[in-house]
């Protein structure tokens, strides 16, 4: 059975940081494709972020690019997101995404986890 929990989010004034993590089990890491997407508030879910498996290629949304910085620890089966430079406009949950079998650094999001919260303050 495959699962993703993520974890991290929180309250961070303008300009912080913060590192979101996904503990995902059930699958294998190296040749999967593993992302990020990002639901602000009273928007649809888009993907910022993804990471492949099989060759450690990554993948940015422009918005992000230069702030954040997608990652993995195999030995702790878990994927990164560190939140560099935040703007109010990154507020929203954040979804961990997996795609087993797919040898990509583009994510489709088969699989999701439950989300996290972001709140970035002005």
């Amino acid at each position: 059975e495959v699962q993703l929990v993520e974890s991290g989010g929180g309250l961070v004034q303008a300009g912080g940081s913060l590192r979101l993590s996904c503990l995902h089990s059930g699958f294998t890491f190296n040749d999967s494709a593993i992302g990020w997407f990002h639901r602000a508030p009273g928007k649809e879910r888009v993907g910022i972020s993804c990471i492949s498996g099989s060759d450690g290629s990554t993948w940015y949304e422009d918005s992000v690019k230069g702030r954040f910085t997608i990652s993995s620890d195999n030995t702790k089966n878990t994927v990164y997101l560190q939140m560099n430079n935040l703007k109010p406009e990154d507020t929203g949950v954040y979804y961990c995404t997996a795609d087993p079998g797919l040898l990509s650094n583009l994510c489709f999001g088969k699989y999701w986890g439950q989300g996290t919260q972001v709140t970035v303050s002005s």
